[in-house]
């Protein structure tokens, strides 16, 4: 696996590994994910996202607005006050599966997402969220 890192964000990707391929993690926590939950983890921020552009003409360049999803076992929020961006995600365990909350602040967010968009780079969710 090859770890990829900069300020604030660590990712990792080997989908041959399993069943966790997916490294993410911050300055001070890292988690590996399976390739579903990665993709769900992906999915969710990008469609808060595209929520958010969607208001973007609505909001003044100062105000802030925070958006949340929850789809199954995954919740996210996405904050966003300006060009500054801060992503967050619980996944609830059950049973015997583990759970994980983690997030990243304004200057790591967008190189995450960035490198969420490489889990399928000919997925339509992908190719979207590069437009």
């Amino acid at each position: 696996m090859r770890i990829q890192e900069g300020p604030g964000w660590r990712f990792g990707l080997d989908p041959g590994r399993s069943p966790f391929a997916v490294l993410i993690g911050s300055d001070h926590w890292a988690a590996e994910l399976t390739l579903a939950e990665a993709r769900a983890l992906r999915d969710g921020a990008f469609a808060l996202h595209a929520e958010l552009a969607a208001l973007q003409d609505r909001l003044m360049p100062e105000e802030a607005i925070s958006l949340e999803l929850e789809r199954g076992a995954l919740w996210l929020e996405l904050e966003a006050c300006g060009d500054a961006l801060a992503l967050r995600f619980v996944l609830r365990g059950e049973g015997p599966v583990r759970g994980l909350e983690g997030g990243w602040g304004a200057g790591a967010t967008a190189a995450v997402l960035a490198l969420l968009g490489q889990l399928d780079p000919g997925d339509e969710t992908a190719r979207q969220a590069q437009r």
